[in-house]
């Protein structure tokens, strides 16, 4: 299966329109991708150059696995877990590409970590089988106040501001990202860099310990771990997430 490339854009009247990209171009969809691929009707080709890009997903929830790249394990203290180590970031938390990480006064050092994630296409949860519910792969930025998540041993506040949660730009169906280059950089200098193939559990892991726990719903979003390297995040810093065959997602940084 040969990889299709999805965009969600703002649009007035619409709480996001829907588009498959064309070449350069996008042609708008009446739905979500995940409920079956249908053109607006009426609607014609748009050139993909200059839309305002929106994170491509709807989530309920937004399911994150920490310490599921062994450097990060490593650097951050602690043991290789035996099963994903599951934790919530809230929706509101979601920022779109291009949109501003904005620093809270309440922590003087927030971090960047540069995630695969990945878009649930088909409710699935307890006793349901899991197989096929991924629907595909985006990019993601798991950004932590790091002081607060020492300070509070639990991870909700350092994980839960508004802007915490970058996604996009492309939603990608059918990448294969088995063994994939990711990367973080800021202000154009390489802070974290490993491949997908170093992931401690697979997303496809992921995904079937989660719906062991909870309904997920389609457009739900799930980060899959971020590899070693993390770092702080300044105002005034322009921090990219690549993660080859899925994109490159690039925010500003205020506060």
């Amino acid at each position: 299966m040969s990889a299709i490339i999805y965009i969600r854009w703002n649009q007035a009247g619409s709480q996001g329109q829907w588009g498959r990209v064309v070449g350069q171009r996008v042609r708008p969809l009446a739905q979500a991708p995940w409920l079956g691929e249908r053109p607006l009707d009426g609607a014609t080709d748009l050139p993909l150059a200059g839309l305002p890009l929106m994170a491509p997903c709807e989530p309920s929830k937004i399911v994150c696995v920490g310490v599921n790249y062994s450097d990060h394990a490593q650097e951050m203290g602690h043991g290789l877990p035996t099963e994903p180590l599951l934790f919530l970031k809230p929706p509101s938390a979601l920022a779109h590409p291009g949109q501003a990480i904005r620093l809270p006064a309440a922590s003087r050092r927030v971090d960047h970590e540069a995630e695969l994630a990945f878009v649930v296409g088909r409710r699935v949860g307890p006793g349901m089988d899991p197989q096929g519910a991924l629907f595909g792969y985006t990019c993601a930025n798991d950004v932590t106040a790091r002081d607060l998540q020492q300070k509070d041993g639990q991870w909700t506040r350092a994980k839960g501001f508004d802007t915490f949660c970058p996604a996009g730009p492309f939603l990608v169906a059918g990448a294969e990202v088995g063994d994939s280059t990711i990367s973080c950089r800021v202000n154009g200098q390489q802070r974290q860099k490993s491949s997908t193939a170093q992931l401690i559990f697979k997303p496809q892991q992921i995904l079937a310990a989660i719906a062991a726990v909870m309904t997920l719903e389609p457009g739900d979003l799930v980060l899959t771990g971020t590899p070693g390297g993390i770092g702080p995040l300044l105002p005034g810093d322009a921090v990219e997430v690549f993660v080859q065959g899925v994109g490159t997602l690039v925010n500003p940084v205020t506060r």
